[in-house]
């Protein structure tokens, strides 16, 4: 059973999400805040964003060793779970969890045998889905399966967040807006897209206003339920 998809995200009133270039500086820790208050079985980012958390810097680029292309799990009792979208396996993590929460890496059966490899050396978890691009439902099939996850918060970066989205597979939209702005070029939005993926629309049919709570300093916790139609099956590589 597909898991409820919550995307959780914060911004600046123009969309943007580096707080580094907002003026006025600063947000807190409000995200932190609304997500402890979610409560998610897992949260979700994409690789980018992914490379952010890794302290490694390189596995050996090759193994005599050959792995089947299976899921490895090494826990499924975790309270939650750190799901990052690395198709073709460039984070070298250095680490295994994520504030406590257990790594778990979505490959394409085309990483390397090396790849998998270093995962396992540092006792991170995987899973595959798909051959060469990520299959999305597929993710959600095997978080529900594998790991029981029920809810699952979508935290980003935006073009993740927009394929998912595209993809019709977010049911809840959490908004932390703060009160700031980016005001320039070139930062990433809520929800972004290549330009291959320009002229694709997502099958929102309804968002509706479920809550709007005032944060600290001036924020807006905005809590909106999607509608999706049927939407197009969407692939995604993900790195």
């Amino acid at each position: 059973m597909k898991p409820e998809v919550i995307c959780l995200m914060a911004s600046s009133v123009d969309g943007r999400t580096w707080p580094s270039r907002w003026r006025p500086k600063g947000s807190g820790d409000l995200f932190e805040q609304v997500h402890e208050r979610l409560g998610g079985d897992a949260w979700l980012i994409g690789r980018v964003t992914g490379q952010e958390f890794a302290k490694g810097t390189v596995y050996p680029a090759t193994t005599a060793e050959r792995f089947p292309r299976e899921n490895w799990i090494i826990r499924r009792d975790a309270k939650a779970y750190g799901v990052v979208l690395d198709g073709h396996g460039k984070i070298c993590w250095g680490r295994s969890d994520i504030g406590g929460d257990p790594i778990v890496v979505v490959l394409t059966e085309s990483v390397s045998d090396a790849h998998l490899a270093g995962l396992r050396s540092e006792g991170v978890s995987y899973i595959f889905a798909g051959e060469t691009a990520l299959d999305l439902p597929r993710v959600l099939d095997i978080l529900s399966g594998e790991f029981g996850v029920k809810r699952l918060l979508l935290e980003g970066g935006g073009h993740v967040n927009g394929t998912f989205l595209r993809a019709g597979l977010i049911d809840e939209l959490n908004l932390v807006l703060c009160p700031a702005v980016d005001g320039a070029k070139g930062a990433p939005m809520v929800f972004d897209s290549t330009e291959a993926e320009s002229d694709r629309r997502a099958p929102l049919t309804a968002m509706t206003l479920e809550s709007t709570t005032p944060l600290h300093g001036g924020a807006l916790w905005l809590r909106y339920r999607i509608t999706n139609g049927a939407a197009v099956p969407v692939q995604a590589s993900h790195g």
